[in-house]
């Protein structure tokens, strides 16, 4: 029987032309793009499967029984990933996240882990190794991850209450098995562990409080992120968002908060810290964040890539086109020398900036060849 391959993605997003490159392309400093912003950051996509049916990333409309999914010939394969990563990390990454579709969904993604887990900086440095996960496997694969080398978990959760949960997921999966797999992560040592809730106004804002309330002084950052408009197949209307300036102002009228600065340059998430009676941050009480992609974008300092399963390097999380690396690194005439030269090239071409743009024009919803890729596909 011959392999079936997704029209989705493989007609409708076709790639963007490599860079050519020169003899004396030098890889001395590293690279800045054309609004000169560092890459820090690769999100790293293991797979294009999940086993729950969002309605904000994977519609069962679209992805159901007879979806095909991307033949197991066209995914990097560990040994690819880890070459390439190794790349990245030579040109200014110290941050690698793994994503999918579920990441967990990977066999064996544990080997994986070991390989990135040994990748060194050019200071001798250990990178920041992260994984986000639905959370459905997590109870079972928790200390293996950990015993692999990762560091930290992200895990996805969108309300307490399991009818909202269930309805949400869309695949009846217990939210109770999800708090066992944030239990088993803790446990294991996987920390600090962030929870990210998508709020959906008219789905499950009711669960704002009840998740602050659930996590406050537990050592979990809970993080609220505006609903997207990520992709082509999940009807996104700005109806449905939620400003996080309205989640803010929800939590206040309970749980007084303190801003925070950021800890790192780049951060997506605005933090926020729990205060105590003398209306000062207790760290005790621990911190919430809030990621505001539609209301306040922050693509002025984005220091992200995105790689995805099939090897598609994509620079925003809203493009409709990306970079083909898979060819290079199946090509045995290409060094890693010429790799490291790509990548620089492309990243230095680049100037991103989606959702600035869209707080000025509003959001594009086009389809056709220019339509976004999926969040599935290249991981949020």
């Amino acid at each position: 029987m011959s392999e079936r391959v997704i029209p989705l993605l493989d007609q409708r997003h076709p790639s963007l032309p490599l860079p050519t490159l020169l003899s004396g392309d030098d890889l001395s400093a590293m690279p800045l793009d054309g609004l000169r912003r560092p890459l820090t950051d690769l999100r790293i996509s293991v797979t294009d499967r999940c086993n729950f049916r969002c309605s904000y990333c994977m519609p069962k409309e679209i992805f159901d029984k007879d979806y095909a999914y991307l033949p197991h010939s066209h995914l990097l394969s560990f040994e690819e990933i880890t070459r390439i990563a190794t790349v990245f990390v030579g040109r200014g990454v110290r941050k690698i996240r793994l994503t999918g579709g579920e990441p967990l969904l990977r066999k064996n993604i544990e080997i994986l882990i070991e390989q990135l887990a040994a990748l060194r900086t050019p200071e001798g440095l250990p990178l920041d190794l992260t994984l986000t996960t639905n959370g459905s496997l997590l109870a079972r694969k928790a200390q293996s991850l950990k015993d692999a080398g990762l560091q930290r978990v992200t895990v996805s959760l969108d309300g307490l209450d399991d009818a909202v949960f269930r309805r949400m997921n869309d695949v009846d999966f217990p939210v109770a098995d999800v708090l066992a797999g944030i239990e088993a992560a803790r446990a294991a040592g996987l920390g600090p562990i962030k929870v990210n809730m998508v709020v959906k106004r008219g789905t499950n804002e009711h669960e704002i409080l009840p998740m602050a309330r659930h996590f406050q002084g537990s050592g979990i950052v809970l993080r609220f992120i505006e609903y997207m408009d990520v992709g082509a197949t999940n009807g996104w209307c700005m109806d449905e968002v939620l400003p996080s300036a309205e989640v803010i102002r929800l939590l206040h009228t309970e749980l007084p908060l303190v801003q925070l600065d950021p800890t790192v340059a780049g951060e997506t998430a605005e933090r926020w810290g729990y205060a105590n009676a003398n209306g000062e941050y207790d760290p005790a009480l621990g911190e919430v964040g809030v990621i505001s992609s539609v209301t306040q974008a922050f693509c002025g300092d984005c220091n992200r890539a995105r790689l995805s399963t099939e090897g598609r390097l994509y620079l925003c999380l809203f493009a409709s086109q990306g970079y083909d690396l898979r060819q290079l690194l199946r090509d045995p005439a290409r060094s890693d020398h010429e790799l490291a030269q790509t990548v620089d090239a492309i990243w230095r071409g680049r100037t991103d900036q989606y959702s600035r743009l869209r707080s000025l024009r509003g959001p594009d919803t086009a389809s056709g060849p220019g339509r976004r890729v999926e969040m599935s596909y290249i991981g949020g």
